[in-house]
């Protein structure tokens, strides 16, 4: 199976939300619909 590539931006977004806004890996990788280890 393919790997997917994510947009600098949709990286740059993900790591935002953990760090600025305090949101936990897995609930951000649930929140953007993509796995915690992606």
């Amino acid at each position: 199976m393919a790997r997917r590539e994510y947009s600098e931006e949709f990286r740059r977004d993900a790591v935002k939300q953990v760090i600025e806004n305090g949101y936990g890996i897995i609930e951000t990788a649930e929140r953007l619909g993509v796995h915690h280890d992606s």
